[in-house]
């Protein structure tokens, strides 16, 4: 049987993959602590130089030089980060959000973190909300509805879509069919279906349809819009001594 081909979703190039996206747009970034993260499309839409953004991420960025959220917040192309964490990793460390956010230059949205990996799936699942106990009794949640369930206090939380989502995968199809591997499966899958448009970065030649393994997929086609072949030149994460969660070794 013919398998359909879908549209064209394969660019040349990560300038190409983000040309277009205007200021004042919403834009999901995977990764944690940097891995897994879609550090070639960050790159390109630093070029773009696009601003006023509004992130959702895990977290905010590090300050060890990685191609994360981080470099477009020091870029002043951030205006507001919707995350898990604002805090650095050490004391010592001064993150170029911290310094933003200490000097009123960044807004931030605190977010828990299983909270926000729970309204981003929302978003993509077409659910209009949930209760959940986290936050009850702090400043999170003051504001939100209420409810009592079976004896314990819950509040309401809301779907958390974007207009964006950048994405890294290990394997794709020119359909747009998703594998990731090992730390990519934090939050690529959930974000990639809550955004209007999702663009993928991918570490593999892209596949024509029928050669991935259909038990093998974790993000259907339908949800990604445009595709990039990361070549031998890109960025790729490296990790001390072991794993990097994207394909490579690094010692």
């Amino acid at each position: 049987m013919e398998i359909p081909v879908a549209k064209n979703k394969i660019y040349e190039t990560f300038d190409q993959a983000v040309a277009g996206i205007p200021d004042g747009s919403t834009i999901m970034f995977p990764g944690f602590g940097g891995i897994g993260s879609p550090q070639n499309l960050i790159a390109a839409l630093h070029r773009l130089g696009a601003k006023n953004l509004t992130g959702v991420s895990n977290g905010h960025g590090g300050t060890d030089g990685r191609v994360d959220v981080g470099t477009l917040i020091e870029a002043g192309q951030m205006r507001k980060m919707i995350c898990a964490f604002t805090a650095p990793t050490h004391p010592s460390r001064v993150t170029p959000f911290a310094k933003l956010y200490a000097d009123g230059e960044i807004e931030a949205e605190l977010v828990p973190q299983g909270t926000l990996a729970e309204r981003i799936r929302c978003a993509g699942a077409g659910i209009g909300g949930f209760f959940t106990p986290t936050s009850v009794g702090t400043e999170l949640a003051e504001g939100k509805e209420h409810r009592e369930i079976n004896g314990r206090t819950y509040v309401l939380e809301y779907p958390m879509p974007a207009d964006y989502a950048f994405i890294r995968a290990w394997k794709a199809d020119t359909m747009g069919n998703l594998q990731f591997r090992m730390a990519q499966r934090n939050f690529n899958p959930i974000m990639a279906m809550a955004a209007t448009i999702t663009i993928v970065e991918v570490e593999n030649d892209i596949a024509a349809p029928g050669d991935l393994d259909p038990d093998q997929i974790q993000t259907p086609g339908i949800y990604v819009d445009r595709i990039v072949r990361i070549p031998e030149d890109g960025i790729w994460p490296e990790v001390a001594g072991g794993p990097s969660g994207t394909g490579r070794t690094f010692a």
